[in-house]
């Protein structure tokens, strides 16, 4: 009879997730990177809902993936040739149960509702698992940095954060930077905000110059932060980084600094790309190059091989897949690592996968992944180090104080630590042990989850 009973309550939770799921789509219409996301979250909650039967009663999945406040603005802005530009910004503030709401700011010409909306209820989640009081945000523009003067990003921040200043607050919404906004924007963003509220609020910003309060290894964090998870979970299986090959989609920040761990960790990083192709040097990366490349010089990563003659450059950059390596690390894109790729990646015997950038691989190419047994650390839980040292410096700030590069990087460490072992836990708990995609999605939901049944209907 027991038995008949769980079936008739799992049958009764599938019926409440298919229907909270489908009420999302028919809201959120033509938004497939959200519904990707909603999806991926809702598939882990099964047993956790069957278990607590609270959630559907308080109704917690309706409320969590409605935002709180969603800003949609025109951002007007004069370019060097004296032309009036338009483009439009955004902030979606969607989870405040566990504190203000925290997330980047993406400048880049993809970004649109979805795309935002997507990343932001992603980042419930993800700042959940930190163990930091931080509630869930995102936002940006679909303005492209590239090929602007100094000038004009200057100008294109300044309007982003007249409108912007007047919805955030130390206490209440604490951007980042993310794709396309970096120390510069960051600097800009921060000088515009402290003019127009006429006073000096560090705690508003993260992601600042270390003059303006900034962190140290704060630039380092999310790449940092993904080996280190990587790191942890691979020990469970008696392997590491020492000798592997490793492959890094990307050469932004969260790819530089992802190699640049790996290397420390006697991995040999022969791959890495950006938006045009991929570079392979069978040698190892020589990550000198490419910082000066991309951090000094704003570059295409394809004048690596006018440097370096030995290495090959191919247009397509999803073919850096097709690269046999150990451990691959997908840390430029949404979705940049398909079926395909991860049949690839499988076939030439790829060990683990640490995603380093937000929902990179497709729902089919995970699946392949847990399939084939291969070490899979999802995103959610794998490139939380960003936000978890963005939470350390609004903490600096607080406290008007500045901590060493080391005593930062050993605070990152130990919580990319505790985020593994929370995740393992809880996929242990709720009978998918080794499953770290249901155990972060799990670990994360129930301290948001939690917190909202005890701080009522709100």
């Amino acid at each position: 009879m027991k038995t008949i009973e769980r079936v008739e309550q799992a049958q009764d939770v599938l019926a409440y997730v298919d229907g909270v799921y489908q009420t999302v789509k028919d809201r959120n219409p033509n938004e497939s990177e959200f519904h990707q996301a909603v999806k991926e979250v809702f598939d882990s909650l099964m047993p956790v809902l069957e278990k607590n039967p609270v959630y559907m009663k308080q109704g917690i999945l309706e409320r969590i993936v409605e935002p709180e406040r969603i800003i949609s603005f025109r951002v007007p802005w004069v370019d060097d040739q004296g032309n009036v530009k338009v483009n439009r910004g955004f902030r979606v503030q969607y989870n405040s149960a566990i504190g203000p709401y925290k997330g980047g700011l993406r400048f880049h010409p993809s970004v649109n509702a979805s795309i935002i909306k997507f990343l932001g209820f992603e980042q419930i989640f993800k700042n959940s698992l930190t163990g930091q009081p931080i509630g869930g945000g995102k936002g940006g523009a679909d303005f492209d940095p590239k090929g602007k003067s100094d000038m004009e990003i200057m100008r294109f921040t300044q309007s982003f954060m007249t409108e912007l200043s007047q919805h955030i607050g130390a206490d209440v919404d604490v951007p980042a930077g993310d794709i396309g906004v970096g120390a510069r924007e960051i600097g800009y963003m921060f000088g515009q905000y402290k003019k127009m509220r006429g006073g000096y609020e560090a705690g508003v910003l993260t992601g600042k110059s270390i003059d303006s309060g900034g962190s140290l290894a704060r630039k380092e964090a999310t790449g940092y932060g993904t080996v280190y998870f990587v790191e942890e979970m691979m020990k469970e299986k008696g392997k590491s980084f020492e000798g592997s090959t490793v492959t890094v989609s990307g050469s932004g920040n969260v790819s530089i600094y992802a190699m640049e761990k790996a290397m420390e960790l006697g991995a040999k990083v022969v791959a890495c790309s950006d938006s045009a192709g991929y570079i392979y040097d069978k040698d190892g990366i020589n990550l000198a190059t490419v910082k000066q490349l991309k951090e000094v010089e704003s570059k295409r990563i394809s004048e690596y091989v006018t440097i370096h003659p030995e290495a090959h450059y191919f247009e397509d950059c999803a073919g850096i897949w097709s690269i046999p390596c150990d451990i691959a690390l997908p840390c430029a894109t949404q979705n940049e690592l398909d079926e395909m790729a991860a049949k690839i990646l499988v076939a030439n015997g790829v060990v683990a996968v640490g995603e380093g950038a937000n929902m990179p691989s497709t729902h089919a190419a995970v699946q392949m992944f847990l399939n084939s047994d291969v070490l899979f650390a999802p995103g959610k839980a794998a490139n939380a180090g960003g936000v978890s040292v963005s939470a350390l410096e609004m903490a600096q700030n607080s406290a008007r104080l500045a901590w060493s590069f080391e005593e930062v990087d050993a605070k990152l460490h130990d919580i990319m630590k505790n985020i593994y072992r929370n995740s393992m836990k809880a996929a242990e708990e709720y009978d998918a042990p080794g499953n770290l995609v249901v155990g972060a999605n799990i670990a994360g939901f129930i301290k948001v989850a939690d917190t909202m049944v005890m701080q009522g209907v709100i």
